[in-house]
């Protein structure tokens, strides 16, 4: 179920990269609303912009212009440190490459994020609890102790999905989450999608796969740093079309 309060708002935002007349315009002036609850896919060309804007949401980079309002909270002008807490505490992060510590456990990989929480009191053999009951969760009980390379490729982006999971966050932000999985490794990797959305998790996937795309509730199309177009999907509860997207022209 959508929530009342948007989780995700961005106004006119704009990201600027170079100076004067060599600069050039990544983001230019990208509106968007994205509530609680809600699947959303972002789609473009390369250098239309998706993966700044994914930046940008994760608050791995900050806008040069406009803001991004995320749970009530203005984060466009936090400095690197309160950027960090935000990101460990409020945001799940999924990687097409995984981004998995060689060497080490899948226990421990997903322990990790816990270890940097501000607000975590746990002891390690609490946060080894938590962190089994995830992978748990995920369909990962009995390779908790396998490293990566003991695991196959779908086995570790469900690691990286319970790593993302472990502190709770208010939003998943997932990168090409299907993109080095063969078929039916992606097909399940979606299907897991799909269970944390219908749990309510907020989702927001950047992918260049029009069907992977099609998962989602809706597609926000970019085209050279601006919305070019949004398309309903019709997977779960949808809103009506363009609903929480606010695209001016420039």
């Amino acid at each position: 179920m959508m929530g009342q309060q948007p989780i995700i708002q961005t106004i006119d935002v704009r990201k600027i990269y170079g100076m004067g007349e060599i600069s050039v315009a990544a983001l230019d002036g990208v509106s968007i609303i994205i509530e609680g609850g809600e699947f959303v896919a972002i789609m473009g060309p390369s250098g239309s912009g998706k993966s700044t804007l994914m930046n940008i949401l994760g608050c791995l980079d900050r806008p040069t212009d406009g803001r991004y309002i995320l749970d009530s909270l203005d984060v466009s002008e936090m400095d690197r440190v309160q950027l960090a807490h935000i990101r460990n505490n409020r945001i799940g992060f999924i990687f097409q490459s995984y981004n998995l510590l060689s060497r080490t456990s899948a226990l421990k990989n997903v322990m990790v994020p816990l270890l940097y929480s501000r607000n975590n009191k746990r002891s390690a053999e609490e946060r080894a609890v938590v962190a089994r009951e995830v992978l748990e969760a995920v369909g990962l009980g009995n390779r908790l102790n396998h490293q990566p390379q003991e695991l196959s490729g779908g086995e570790q982006q469900r690691v990286a999905i319970a790593r993302a999971l472990v502190n709770n966050p208010l939003l998943i932000l997932a990168d090409e989450p299907t993109g080095n999985l063969d078929t039916r490794s992606g097909d399940e990797i979606m299907e897991l999608l799909h269970e944390l959305h219908q749990n309510g998790r907020t989702i927001v996937m950047v992918t260049h796969d029009p069907e992977i795309a099609a998962h989602t509730q809706r597609t926000i199309h970019l085209r050279d740093g601006q919305i070019e177009r949004v398309v309903q999907n019709g997977s779960g509860p949808t809103a009506k079309e363009n609903q929480g997207v606010r695209h001016e022209s420039h």
